[in-house]
């Protein structure tokens, strides 16, 4: 089979194309022939040596495609499924190994590459909105990167959920995208005189001196500063990525004079513990799609041997939506 290989930590021209032998399914294992596979900044992450992972390494964690066999204990799964999955490491590729606990079947009539793009990003958006920071009718809530893959969907659930979304965007056409996926308010970051003073008073302006209740921010370093100063007395800083690099070691004091804030970093795998909790995850968010509900938009195609072309796409925030890799 084809797949990609991160060759060594560093940028995106460690990503090389290689012929490797076909995987074998383990007896709790699936092959899936791959239809679609999803980019994401975690696999940037690891690529670039912010996550530790062993060199060489086939790239990629998330995808949709149809079964072609089955390992001896595999009992709710059978050969023509199709299925999605958020954690199957080295979906860079034709032909994938994934654990039946982590593969989704995939109702009919969500397309694949939909079913690729919604894994990932959309369970992170639901754990954010459902249980990191329950949100409700009557919340504000700033989003960052409102029109990025998380971003759209984040913003569609809270809204559905009642709250007024503020966003941040890029550019004019990301502007457009939030407004489309529910926000009521969008502030242009790059039109800002100075991020960390400005961007405050944009939303305290917007929220009549009190600031939101939460903040969903996927950027790190360029808008933590920012993003505490933008919340209200005992609101919620969920900081669940960092496309601009690393947040710096946080004085917890500054937590006590932002207003008794709350600071979370969490991640997926924490809220997917159980095949229960994935289920109902991932159940809500097809049933939400079916339903006309949930729009998942797929950015930006590549074929598979032009991942490095995905990734300088991905790390240049010129995309929106979800990027995916075509075998």
């Amino acid at each position: 089979m084809r797949a990609i290989h991160a060759t060594a930590s560093g940028g995106p021209d460690v990503l090389e194309l290689v012929d490797l032998p076909d995987p074998e399914p383990a007896a709790d294992e699936v092959l899936v022939r791959v239809a679609a596979g999803g980019v994401n900044f975690v696999d940037v992450y690891r690529r670039n040596g912010i996550y530790r992972a062993p060199f060489p390494h086939v790239v990629g964690a998330e995808g949709a495609g149809e079964v072609v066999a089955t390992g001896a204990d595999v009992s709710e799964i059978a050969v023509g499924d199709r299925v999605a999955w958020a954690s199957a490491p080295g979906s860079y590729a034709e032909l994938v190994t994934v654990r039946e606990s982590k593969a989704l079947l995939v109702p009919a009539g969500v397309p694949d590459q939909v079913a690729a793009a919604l894994p990932l990003q959309g369970l992170t958006a639901h754990y954010l909105v459902t249980s990191t920071f329950p949100v409700q009718a009557g919340h504000d809530v700033l989003v960052h990167a409102a029109a990025g893959g998380v971003g759209l969907l984040l913003t569609q659930l809270a809204a559905r959920r009642g709250a007024r979304v503020i966003a941040t965007v890029g550019s004019p056409e990301k502007e457009r995208l939030a407004r489309e996926a529910g926000a009521t308010d969008v502030i242009r970051y790059r039109e800002l005189g100075h991020l960390t003073d400005d961007l405050p008073a944009q939303v305290r302006a917007l929220t009549g001196g009190r600031g939101v209740h939460a903040v969903f921010d996927s950027v790190g370093k360029d808008t933590f500063d920012a993003s505490l100063a933008s919340l209200q007395r005992r609101g919620m800083l969920v900081l669940f990525g960092a496309s601009s690099g690393p947040v710096p070691p946080v004085d917890p004091q500054r937590l006590n004079a932002a207003g008794s804030i709350f600071l979370t970093r969490p991640t997926l795998d924490d809220h997917v513990a159980t095949r229960d909790e994935l289920l109902w995850r991932a159940g809500e968010l097809f049933d939400a799609v079916r339903a006309d509900e949930l729009a998942v938009r797929v950015g930006a195609t590549f074929p598979l041997g032009d991942a490095a072309a995905a990734h300088r796409a991905l790390e240049s925030r010129s995309t929106t939506g979800k990027v995916l890799l075509l075998p």
